[in-house]
Formats: C-alpha cells, sequence, structure tokens
C-alpha cells in the first residue's frame, strides 16, 4: 500500500484522492486554504462519490508531515508545479505525480527539476489521463502492429466549452477566478487543453514516428478584466521522421468533441471521447468501406483510477517506458511553448531536444 500525499483540494485533488483510495493508498490531503479542506469534506468530495471517506486527513500545508511518502502529488495551479515538486524532491518520495500541464508555458525551472529528479532517482509522471485509457490502449495497439500501413497524418481535436468546465467546478464563477483565465500562469486552450497534445504525440510515438520536431500555430486570444488567455491554437506539426499532422485546442465548442483519427495508406482509425454516454469507442476500417467499433465504458472516475493503476504498475517496472512519464510531460510542453512563439511571431518553430526543457530549445525558421 502506498502513503501517498496530495498537494491541493481543488478538482484534480478530489479526483486522485478518490482514486489512490479506491486503490487501497493512505491518503493526505493538504491545502493552503482551509476553506478548500472543507469544501472538499462537505461538498466537492460527496457530491461527486456519494459519500466522505473519513480515511483521508486533511491539512493545511504547514500542517502536513513531511517526509514519510511513498508518491507526492501535485495538483496545484500550473505556474506553482516546479516549486512545489522541488520542495517534494527533498522528502525523498519514491515518485511525484504532477497534474497537466506540467509547468506554465515559460518553462522556468523545468530542466533544473528535470535534472534534480534524474541526481535523485525519483520517478516523476504527468497526469495525462487521456494516454493511458481504454480506448487510447486499443489505438495504439492497432497503430502499432502496423495494420494501416504506412501513416500518411495524424489528427487530433479537443474542442470543449469553457462553461462546461466551470459547471463542474461551481466554486468558481469564470476564468477571472483562478489560474484558467491567465495564459502566463497555465491557462487558456494551449496548456489546459494540452491533453489533445499530448495524445498526438503518444500516437506519433505508436507508429514510430519520434517527437514533434516542427510546429506552426495560430491562436486567438481573449482579453478582460482579470482575464488574458488564448481561447483557441490550431497547431500544423511535424515530426523528427517526417509524419505531419494537426492538433485543435479551443474553449467554445459545444457539445464537446475529442477526437483523433489517423489515416493510412490500408484503412484508418478514430479515437472518441464521449462517442456514447459513458462510453469512448475506438473505430476502425478499411478502404472498402466496412469498420469495426470497439467500445469502452467507463465513468470520470475511472480515468483516475486507470491513470494510477498505470502508475503502479509503472514504478514496478521501468518509470522512463510509462506514456506518462516526466519527458513525456515536458515534451509536450515544449510544443506548448513553440506553438506560443509560432503564434506571437508567426513564423515556424522548430525544436532542438538537445538544449533540454528551455526555451532556448526553439530555434526560428
Amino acid at each position: 500500500m502506498y502513503k501517498v500525499k496530495i498537494l491541493g483540494a481543488g478538482s484534480i485533488g478530489n479526483h486522485l484522492s478518490h482514486a489512490s483510495r479506491t486503490l487501497g493508498w493512505s491518503v493526505d490531503l493538504c491545502d493552503l486554504d482551509p476553506q478548500a479542506l472543507e469544501r472538499t469534506k462537505n461538498e466537492i468530495f460527496p457530491g461527486r462519490y456519494g459519500h466522505w471517506d473519513n480515511n483521508i486527513r486533511l491539512f493545511t500545508n504547514d500542517e502536513v508531515p513531511k517526509g514519510e511518502y511513498d508518491m507526492i502529488m501535485v495538483g496545484t495551479p500550473p505556474h506553482t508545479h516546479i516549486e512545489l515538486a522541488m520542495e517534494a524532491l527533498k522528502e525523498k518520495p519514491q515518485a511525484i505525480f504532477m497534474e497537466k500541464p506540467f509547468c506554465s508555458p515559460d518553462l522556468n525551472g523545468a530542466q533544473g527539476f528535470y535534472d534534480a529528479a534524474e541526481k535523485q532517482n525519483v520517478a516523476v509522471f504527468t497526469g495525462y489521463d487521456n494516454t493511458v485509457g481504454m480506448a487510447t490502449e486499443k489505438m495504439t495497439e492497432i497503430l502499432t502492429s502496423r495494420a494501416l500501413g504506412d501513416i500518411y497524418t495524424l489528427d487530433v481535436e479537443f474542442r470543449e466549452f469553457f462553461g462546461e468546465l466551470f459547471a463542474a467546478h461551481p466554486w468558481l464563477s469564470g476564468p477571472e477566478d483562478c489560474y484558467l483565465g491567465q495564459k502566463e500562469l497555465g491557462g487558456g486552450a494551449t496548456s489546459e487543453q494540452s491533453h489533445a497534445m499530448n495524445l498526438w504525440q503518444h500516437f506519433a510515438h505508436a507508429t514510430g514516428a519520434g517527437r514533434v520536431s516542427e510546429v506552426q500555430a495560430m491562436m486567438q486570444f481573449v482579453t478582460g478584466d482579470n482575464i488574458d488567455y488564448d481561447e483557441m491554437c490550431l497547431f500544423n506539426i511535424k515530426t523528427e521522421n517526417g509524419l505531419c499532422g494537426r492538433v485543435v485546442q479551443d474553449l467554445f465548442t459545444h457539445p464537446t468533441k475529442k477526437w483523433a483519427r489517423a489515416q493510412g495508406s490500408k484503412g484508418y482509425v478514430e479515437w472518441r471521447n464521449g462517442y456514447q454516454p459513458g462510453t469512448d469507442a475506438v473505430i476502425e476500417g478499411g478502404h472498402d468501406g466496412d469498420s469495426q467499433e470497439h467500445l469502452f465504458q467507463k465513468t470520470r472516475p475511472d480515468d483516475f483510477i486507470k491513470e494510477l493503476t498505470h502508475v503502479e504498475a509503472a514504478l514496478k517496472s521501468n518509470p522512463k517506458d510509462s506514456s506518462i512519464s516526466i519527458d513525456r510531460g515536458l515534451d509536450t510542453m515544449l510544443v506548448v511553448a513553440a506553438a506560443r512563439k509560432s503564434a506571437r511571431e508567426n513564423i515556424t518553430v522548430k525544436i532542438n531536444y538537445d538544449a533540454g526543457y528551455t526555451l532556448s530549445a526553439l530555434q526560428s525558421v
């Protein structure tokens, strides 16, 4: 049984607490704000899961124990992740789990944390739960098998209305209340919806296409009182081995559309989140017009249970091989940073991975 500490009693902190307890782990949940802990105990957790779990211990940040945890999970706003993770390293846990996006899009401290975690031999994971879902596993299997022949292109779209997100977080009145309305803090479509980019990268690896090497991006912004964020980002991308594709991330599409498609010389495969209520799907088809559906039933809590089950298995083998390893999470942040530079300067940006997880890795073309 793992003993875990979870930093942040917001939405993610509750999901991670519930998933951890479902797996039989010991949970200490902490937050800067005592009101957030009260809201967790009396509203969020019982509202989502039916009852409060008295085995979850609640602490403010200055009260929570240190140095006695197998795993520390960081579920706070993205711009706080690196600082908190560096502090977590001092406690020498077996693993650190960082909610996505891994950090703020300026990449401040990312390489330093990467190096420190490597030196201390602490496994680090990123919370891109879509990458380890059942439907993703099926599509990955199809891509890895090369059943589609040569892959011509890959597309991923995550289009989701901001209003739906805040409906699920009623303690927030809108983007002005939190980091989500500030692109520099890790909010906005490019960072918050980076599940899409991460999933594109995951499927590209499954085809043998390698890492993203070139990025062209266009972005659309919203500014006003206490808000400054991108509501849409369109990426055109190319990998080290020449695979081209497209990613769309937005915050205004209703109803939500989360979709991926790989087109090959012998057919296609599509990934669809929420294909039916409570059901994801993978659809594969050939040029003859025949298609086959693979359906996967799940709930939102199941996403996090599956994710932490994956982490547990990875810790027993090789964490670096995980599809949600620190390398995969920071590779996504490099593409996010490249997209921001591309959109701002109206240029194509190449990524030089030899320069590390810093803005110096981004080269103008």
